[in-house]
């Protein structure tokens, strides 16, 4: 199994994986061609993609997702809820309703969607599973719930949110209610509650590499996450990397 970050922030949302020669994507929140474009860094035919598995209807994880599935014909896994507040999706060319806690099957792939705590319909996080090899996939999540902590543990391979850093938010430009909503059960994972669920994921011992993803431009950089990491679980495993809003991650292959 295999992923890449295509992209992470509030501009844009994009995740590649892959196993065998099952690809999918989870969310596609550039546009169809930016994220072709993208997937073609990492040599990647977008023809290969056979579906796009949807978290939540904001669109920064939505932009590109109708026009991906009408022009390669692709089905769209999506909770029905969040299809019904998606924003100028189109006419989707087959729709797969799905519902968290139920797991289901794409090709190869056996996949959990599981419940995220976010201000959205229906916001969802995904465990995808291969052949014994799990990878996990967890933004836009105001709190790490137990329900959260459960499904993410023995994941292999992770995404993450780590949105922001708790002092930059209090400081930084935004209005107070902004601020509110972002630091809420429903809005946002801070560094420190990041790095405090990776300390109890890396227990297990098969948690091999984590993206942090989500960065906020304005309430948060880089340093500020490897700090926080670096506080909490020291030097130690598991390999992590950040992902950027304008710039593709590198791939990531998992035993």
């Amino acid at each position: 199994m295999r992923f890449c970050v295509l992209g992470s922030g509030s501009g844009g949302n994009a995740t590649f994986v892959e196993a065998d020669s099952t690809a999918i994507l989870i969310d596609a929140g550039f546009s169809g061609k930016e994220i072709e474009r993208r997937l073609g860094l990492v040599g990647v035919d977008p023809a290969r993609i056979s579906a796009i598995l949807v978290t939540h209807e904001h669109g920064d994880h939505v932009c590109g997702v109708g026009v991906l599935a009408r022009r390669y014909h692709l089905p769209v896994y999506i909770a029905a809820a969040t299809l019904g507040a998606a924003p100028n999706l189109g006419k989707l060319p087959e729709v797969r309703h799905i519902t968290p806690g139920r797991s289901f099957q794409h090709k190869s792939l056996t996949i959990h969607p599981f419940a995220t705590a976010h201000d959205a319909a229906d916001p969802l996080g995904y465990v995808v599973n291969h052949k014994g090899t799990a990878f996990g996939y967890c933004t836009d999540t105001g709190l790490v719930s137990k329900l959260i902590r459960h499904r993410l543990a023995g994941c292999h391979g992770l995404v993450l949110e780590a949105n922001h850093d708790a002092e930059m938010l209090k400081n930084g430009p935004y209005t107070p209610a902004l601020k509110q909503r972002i630091a809420s059960k429903t809005g946002h994972l801070a560094n420190h509650q990041a790095a405090g669920l990776l300390r109890e994921l890396a227990t297990g011992g098969n948690l091999a590499h984590v993206v942090l993803a989500h960065l906020s431009g304005d309430n948060n950089h880089p340093d500020k996450v490897i700090a926080a990491i670096a506080e909490i679980i020291g030097n130690g495993p598991p390999d992590f990397s950040i992902a950027s809003q304008d710039t593709v991650g590198e791939m990531i292959h998992l035993s």
